[in-house]
């Protein structure tokens, strides 16, 4: 699948929650790529133009699986469908108290135009019902491989 280089060398990555670095043991759940196939990896490399959006959240042990379900439908009937999408996963923790979302988007400008679309605060509110979060900007620096 080709796409343009957005303008942006950096690779951005906003993070909501993660803090000053939380160790998280989580049971990913699949992600989905723009063309709905299951089972897509995320590629994750410092210099890339893509953008990543994390999204953590902080959610009482009996919500969290309302909120890790809440998240695969978002992705499935909103995200997945927006332009400049590429793919997302969400991780449930181990341990019941938090969620999180890594999506990976073509550009900054389609995670901006995807939270002007209308049916993006109703989603959000949702979320926040079950769950709190915080906004950390940040840039992938580095990645090790075994």
């Amino acid at each position: 699948m080709s796409r343009t280089k957005p303008a942006s060398s950096r690779r951005a990555v906003v993070a909501t929650g993660l803090g000053a670095g939380v160790l998280l043991a989580a049971q990913a759940v699949p992600s989905y790529s723009q063309n709905r196939s299951s089972k897509t990896e995320a590629t994750i490399r410092p210099g890339s133009d893509i953008v990543t959006l994390v999204n953590v959240f902080t959610v009482d042990p009996d919500n969290q699986q309302k909120l890790v379900q809440l998240l695969k439908e978002g992705t499935e009937s909103f995200f997945s469908k927006q332009p400049g999408f590429i793919s997302s996963s969400v991780h449930a923790s181990k341990e019941g108290k938090r969620a999180i979302n890594y999506s990976q988007w073509a550009s900054a400008g389609d995670i901006e135009n995807f939270r002007k679309d209308p049916r993006f605060a109703p989603y959000i509110q949702s979320l926040a019902a079950l769950s709190k979060a915080e906004t950390i900007l940040c840039e992938v620096v580095e990645v090790n491989h075994a």
